[in-house]
């Protein structure tokens, strides 16, 4: 991907805190959920209770899409992205799993001090590592869209 497409890809991915999750359930039908999140560039970071249907749903079929759009007032004024890719609910206890939880606590400080106290014990932490990019732009045109591949993450 081209720079330029690279930097709005990210300044939507850093600076918005919400995002639209559709998993598959077991009987064929697609679910969406809205959850708050954390990156690491274009890594995607959630945590969830271990034993929602999300957590289900994944362990099922680890193929995602996920919407984030930034805030707008006009439909011209329309950026957003869809990302086609995969999910790994992350094992409890390793070093990626308390990574997710110093990126989801750095971006959301309040989530220490809830009333009730989450149960550490109850919840997984979730990596999405997206594929394919479909990049919204609605200031070039109605329906602007365009299909970026994204690069494999190596290690």
């Amino acid at each position: 991907m081209d720079a330029r497409t690279k930097r709005f890809i990210m300044e939507i991915v850093d600076t918005q805190t919400d995002l639209t999750l559709a998993t598959l359930r077991d009987d064929g039908y697609p679910q969406a959920n809205t959850l708050g999140y954390a990156n690491d560039g274009l890594t995607i970071y959630f945590g969830t209770d271990r034993g929602s249907q999300k957590v289900k749903n994944l362990l099922h079929c680890n193929k995602v899409s996920l919407t984030i759009v930034a805030p707008y007032a006009h439909w011209g004024d329309i950026k957003a992205l869809s990302m086609g890719g995969t999910a790994e609910v992350l094992p409890d206890d390793s070093s990626e799993s308390r990574k997710a939880m110093d990126l989801i606590t750095r971006r959301f400080p309040t989530v220490l001090g809830m009333s009730p106290p989450v149960d550490p014990s109850a919840m997984v932490f979730v990596r999405v590592r997206p594929k394919v990019i479909s990049v919204l732009d609605y200031r070039k045109g109605f329906g602007h869209a365009e299909l970026v591949q994204v690069e494999p993450v190596t290690h």
